[in-house]
């Protein structure tokens, strides 16, 4: 499996990694499937696993997720000390929706609780803002963060749905590792918001969040025809495609696709070695939204 940086942390992890959240959704699997599915992401090499708090059913069943993982990884008969947990906080789920909530206080009690979901005997590997929340400034939010790394409850911080000024803001506070953000054929706005460049030029990996467009929208990647086109020539699904492009976009870039059957980690573990020409990669972007 071809590897890549977290940043400037000397810590390598898969080039491409594995999402959570399809497993403890509404609609989730079966608890046996989503940990037949981690056990198989592992065996496939991939070593970067992305969760949040947030990824339950609604606030009763919140940090389901990060249980699952430990869960996973403690029952996993091979070795797990190179695997990186990056998790989120600072969204709320009542009755299933989602709300920002950037309460320090909130944040303290999270971070620690997402501490011991994941097993409380090491530092959370990475620990991101999952969204900036207006009714409190980012120093008043990460100063939580802060405060637990110097705990030695977090390693390393990153921040998700983020602009260029509010990265440089957060690096005030503490230092930046990674930036998760919305980025798919449908959604490009990385490229042109200066966030993309800006991961490039500070050593910060980019997690492209939703690289498919999301539950809704999947599907509809058949219908951009230069998309679909390439994988029959390359034989290879529409997913890695896209997978494919987003790799080429940046070398800063690491996809963490969502999963939740084995069918999809093989899939999106084989885009590693999907190659796209230039001429490629402009002829998707010419037809994808900007």
């Amino acid at each position: 499996m071809e590897t890549k940086q977290i940043g400037k942390t000397g810590v390598y992890v898969s080039a491409i990694g594995m999402g959570g959240m399809p497993m403890s959704l509404s609609d989730r699997p079966p608890e046996s499937e989503s940990l037949n599915v981690i056990h198989h992401a592992l065996e496939q090499g991939v070593t970067f696993i992305d969760t949040a708090d947030s990824y339950c059913k609604d606030e009763s069943d919140k940090h389901h997720n990060e249980r699952l993982i430990h869960q996973a990884l403690e029952s996993y008969n091979g070795d797990v000390s190179n695997v990186i947990v990056a998790t989120k906080g600072g969204l709320m789920r009542p009755n299933g929706s989602w709300t920002r909530n950037g309460d320090p206080k909130h944040l303290r009690e999270t971070i620690r609780t997402s501490f011991e979901t994941l097993g409380g005997k090491k530092p959370i590997d990475v620990w991101q803002y999952h969204a900036p929340d207006t009714n409190y400034s980012i120093k008043e939010s990460l100063t939580a963060a802060r405060e637990a790394v110097e705990a030695g409850m977090i390693r390393f911080i990153g921040v998700s749905n983020f602009s260029v000024e509010q990265i440089k803001q957060a690096r005030d506070v503490v230092d930046i590792v990674s930036v998760q953000n919305q980025y798919n054929p449908w959604q490009r706005q990385p490229e042109f918001d200066g966030v993309l460049e800006f991961c490039e030029n500070e050593n910060l990996t980019f997690l492209p969040w939703s690289p498919f467009g999301g539950s809704r929208r999947h599907k509809s990647l058949q219908d951009f025809p230069t998309i679909s086109k390439l994988a029959q020539e390359k034989n290879v699904s529409v997913y890695c495609i896209v997978l494919a492009w987003l790799r080429s976009k940046s070398p800063c870039i690491l996809p963490i696709p969502g999963a939740s059957k084995i069918s999809s980690i093989e899939d999106s573990v084989r885009a590693i070695d999907v190659k796209l020409s230039d001429k490629e990669v402009q002829r998707i972007d010419s037809e994808t939204a900007s």
